[in-house]
């Protein structure tokens, strides 16, 4: 017995600690729990719907975990729910009944943004933070209350994401279907902007009432139907989004050529919880949603929530953790901060000073003594929650990038990323995403369209109802080679021709999709035009015609109101003038050849040369000698004799030899280029342009003319020219017949019209006209279309298919082929006589031949002559040096071999070669010196003038 109660001792004794540890941690938790200050905080939802007690549950789960991790804060929030029932009052009754009887600091939601325009205005009069996770519209950043924060994107954020696609894709337009409230709307604006901004249109807005039958949405799809576009951007309510799609797919608006596009709010709505029957409806539909990292954390959070939801809720088994659940996880987590960071005094409201008779509920709300102060706090708190970095910017929750998702199957396949910084890519790797074209679709991952096709729909179609366009056609009298419109009274039919029509019929035929279309005349009932090209072009602008074909040309003011295709002719707008023969074969018709300034210098040069081969001749050949007057005329005799090649006089040394074999060559090609122009000159008719200034014609007040409608009317006008001066014509004969009169006689002394029309003149009277500079700049002619008309890129990439083929060629063959046997007729306006600038080369090598000649001979000379040079009197002026310089330069060398040959043939009467010299034993020399002079002081230089010698 002993031993047995022993051993319970022990046990006796753990028990007793364990219950002293219980009883000290319960007393350490009350201790706590009346340490901490209550803090009370409205939640007002739509707690009906799944998402709201999603939102809640979450709100429920962020309090918890936030207090566990720091359980030494002071303040804990204290929930206080209400119900807004889907209505804007009750959510204004809700907002009102926790500022007015339970003096909440802070309000979390509205879920609607209809419901938060209300909300907000209380909240900035009670000066009470309305916190909202899921009002999204644009619409309540214009409220501008400091008191509301947006916990959540702004809908404005995504349209740029929006755009983005459409310009990936190429598709030029684009319907926005929205609903028709405050939520619908305040997205408009922005989308629109978005989309021009990357040249996409908005023809139509489709707006559907939130209460819509199923008639009225099936009327309203058909509507969209019977227009040409394709491209569809939604934005609505998630119930009013799954009754559209699912009509669309009942009338075939879901099948192959179609494309859709959701906003984020339906996005997350349709794939945060995806069911088979709503999933089904929007296959192939491309969507928008906020990007979240997926992270650890993240991950247990999504567990746990899963866990404690079914817990909660065992009959939602389908629910699924949304981008709602965790901004208000986020936003619960941010007011708990901002609460504790606020301060723990104030808690109260300051009431209202009003009467007892004329109070209401709104006048005499209270006003929030803490609400300031947790304004700020909430402006400054800044941390990591599950949605990423969290921080308010101006009361708004920033963006930092939106995945693209493709519906398929039973979910949402992620195709791309879009971010401000980097735009449309692929994954949101920078190292990647720089290899790529930001606006290609190769950005994104391959899309499977409605009708599961992988075909990138053009984003438009001809209207179910096929109705052919109306192409417009000018109706005029001339130049029918262009565009024709005859009549048959016979069968009342009408034939349009011409090379504008087989353009157009080729360039249609290119289009990789059919296009009916019937042409119709511009005439009234008689069948005479009715109005001008303008009023052609503005027809289109006024719907009465879907497109024009013609001789239109493209130029600025009609770009206004209209859309034109690229040119498919030349353009430019020139002048033709007559042309007559303007050789006037007078006396003085040889001096045309060369132009003055040619002359001039083929005459100084004439002068230069001969004054070159003087100076190094003179000294050492005696045809080069004599008096002044001698020498003068045998230099100027010899240089231009060259020109004939009858020169007499010898040349015996190299470098003047050298010098005058160069200048022979510039003679010759000089000479011969002269015989060939003056030859044409005087037999080959000379035909010239009668005007060749276009300022010439305003200055004389010359009559000139232009097409009957063309816009050359404003463009002469621009140019200074008086209305009364200008007269029209309608064909190549009338304009031919103007100019047959002249402009004194009730003609035209020029006409000024588009190339088009000029080549179609000349072809027939090339030899009579001519078209000269300048060309005036234009747009050549083009198609026209409506302003945005999709078809304008496509009739484009096809003009371009056909001009750079041989269809183009075999067009113009058609019509102009048969038609271009004249020669060209744009000569150029230019001077038959030869210029300096065609032989300024040949002149310059025998400028630099004599030059270098003259240079070689002077050193040479002065070498030679140095020592008569030195032996000068050193007290002489310079000016009595340079006299002696030029007293031996003019003497005769008779040291030269010319000079001794010629001495020595003289006296014996016998011709020495020139290379053979007389020896001693020949003949004797006997030299007399002079009786002063001894023969040891004889100055024995080569370069001393020979003494007299005797045989």
């Amino acid at each position: 017995m002993i031993m047995k109660e022993y051993s319970l001792n022990p046990v006796l004794s753990i028990f007793f600690f364990l219950s002293l540890m219980i009883l000290f941690l319960e007393m350490a938790v009350a201790q706590n729990t009346t340490s901490t200050i209550p803090v009370n905080v409205g939640v007002v939802l739509d707690l009906a719907s799944l998402d709201a007690n999603i939102a809640l549950s979450c709100i429920n789960m962020a309090l918890s975990d936030f207090y566990a991790s720091h359980g030494d804060y002071k303040t804990r929030l204290v929930l206080n729910t209400r119900d807004s029932k889907k209505d804007v009052i009750g959510a204004a009754g809700a907002a009102l009944d926790l500022i007015k009887n339970v003096e909440v600091q802070a309000i979390l939601g509205p879920t609607t943004s209809m419901q938060a325009n209300f909300v907000i205005d209380l909240g900035e009069k009670a000066q009470v933070p309305i916190i909202s996770f899921s009002a999204t519209s644009p619409s309540l950043t214009s409220i501008r209350s400091s008191y509301f924060l947006r916990a959540t994107q702004n809908d404005s954020a995504q349209v740029n994401a929006i755009s983005a696609i459409v310009q990936a894709f190429g598709w030029r337009e684009a319907v926005p279907i929205y609903i028709d409230n405050e939520y619908g709307e305040g997205i408009i604006p922005y989308l629109t902007d978005a989309l021009q901004e990357v040249d996409a249109r908005v023809p139509y807005r489709s707006v559907i009432s939130p209460s819509a039958t199923d008639d009225q949405i099936v009327e309203e799809l058909y509507k969209l139907k019977t227009m040409q576009t394709r491209v569809f951007i939604v934005h609505m309510y998630r119930s009013l989004g799954t009754r559209l799609f699912t009509k669309a797919k009942e009338i075939g608006m879901m099948s192959e050529g179609y494309v859709w596009i959701m906003t984020d709010g339906l996005s997350v709505d349709f794939l945060s919880s995806p069911n088979h029957s709503v999933t089904d409806t929007i296959q192939g539909v491309l969507g928008i949603k906020p990007y979240v990292p997926r992270t650890k954390e993240l991950e247990y959070f999504r567990a746990r929530w899963k866990r404690k939801f079914l817990r909660d809720k065992p009959n939602k088994i389908d629910a699924e953790l949304n981008i709602y659940g965790l901004l208000a996880y986020d936003a619960t987590t941010a007011l708990a901060l901002a609460v504790e960071k606020a301060g723990t005094t104030n808690f109260g409201f300051q009431k209202a000073n009003v009467s007892s008779n004329s109070s209401t509920d709104l006048a005499t709300l209270g006003i929030s003594l803490n609400g300031p102060n947790i304004l700020r706090a909430l402006s400054t708190t800044s941390f990591k929650g599950l949605t990423g970095d969290y921080l308010f910017v101006d009361g708004q929750l920033q963006s930092p990038a939106f995945q693209i998702v493709n519906v398929n199957g039973n979910g949402g396949r992620r195709i791309g990323f879009w971010t401000p910084t980097e735009g449309l890519v692929k994954t949101l790797n920078p190292r990647i995403n720089k290899r790529m074209n930001s606006t290609a679709t190769s950005r994104v991952s391959t899309v499977i369209f409605p009708g599961d096709t992988t075909a990138v729909p053009k984003g438009w179609e001809i209207p179910t109802n096929e109705k052919k366009l109306k192409i417009g056609v000018p109706v005029k009298d001339g130049f029918s080679e262009l565009v024709a419109v005859t009549k048959d009274p016979g069968s009342n039919t009408t034939t349009f021709t011409g090379f504008c029509i087989d353009v157009f019929d080729a360039v249609v035929k290119a289009l990789p999709y059919a296009l009916p279309y019937e042409y119709i005349p511009f005439a009234n009932s008689d069948g005479e035009p009715a109005g001008t090209y303008n009023d052609l072009a503005y027809q289109v602008y006024l719907k009465n015609y879907d497109a024009v074909v013609g001789d239109i040309t493209i130029v600025y003011n009609r770009s206004l109101y209209i859309d034109y295709t690229l040119p498919f002719t030349e353009s430019g707008v020139s002048m033709i003038v007559p042309i007559a023969d303007n050789n006037s074969k007078n006396a003085w018709v040889f001096m045309k050849p060369l132009t003055w300034d040619l002359w001039v210098t083929s005459f100084l040069f004439f002068v230069f040369i001969g004054f070159a081969v003087w100076v190094i001749e003179h000294r050492i050949n005696d045809d080069f000698r004599g008096s002044a007057s001698d020498q003068a005329g045998t230099s100027f005799w010899f240089s231009f004799s060259t020109m004939v090649f009858a020169q007499r006089e010898r040349v015996v040394s190299n470098l003047s030899r050298a010098v005058i074999i160069i200048w022979c060559f510039v003679v010759l090609i000089l000479t011969q280029s002269y015989t060939a122009s003056l030859a044409s000159l005087l037999t080959v008719e000379q035909l010239q342009p009668t005007v060749t200034d276009v300022r010439e014609l305003i200055k004389k007040g010359e009559y000139v003319g232009y097409q009957k409608g063309s816009f050359v009317l404003g463009l002469l006008l621009d140019l200074g020219f008086d209305k009364s001066t200008l007269m029209v014509y309608s064909s190549a004969e009338e304009c031919h017949h103007l100019f047959s009169k002249g402009s004194g006689n009730g003609g035209i002394a020029a006409a000024f019209d588009e190339l088009a029309f000029i080549k179609l003149i000349l072809s027939r009277y090339c030899s009579k006209y001519t078209m000269i500079d300048p060309k005036f700049k234009t747009g050549g002619f083009g198609f026209v279309f409506p302003k945005g008309s999709p078809l304008v890129p496509d009739i484009s990439r096809a003009i371009l298919n056909v001009t750079e083929g041989d269809q183009m060629k075999q067009i113009e063959g058609a019509w102009f082929g048969k038609k271009s046997t004249c020669p060209d007729s744009s000569p150029s306006i230019s001077s038959n006589s030869l210029s300096l600038k065609s032989f300024w080369g040949l002149f310059l090598i025998a400028g630099l031949a004599a030059l270098l000649a003259l240079i070689i001979f002077v050193v040479m000379f002065v070498y030679r002559e140095r020592n008569v040079l030195r032996s000068s009197d050193s007290t002489a002026s310079i000016w009595s040096r340079i006299e002696n310089f030029f007293r031996i330069f003019i003497q005769r060398d008779s040291t030269s071999s010319t000079f001794r040959q010629s001495d020595l043939k003289d006296r014996n009467g016998i011709s020495l070669p020139p290379m053979c010299a007389p020896s001693p034993s020949d003949y004797s020399v006997h030299t007399e010196y002079p009786a002063n002079r001894s023969s040891a002081s004889y100055d024995s230089s080569p370069n001393r003038e020979a003494p007299q010698e005797v045989v």
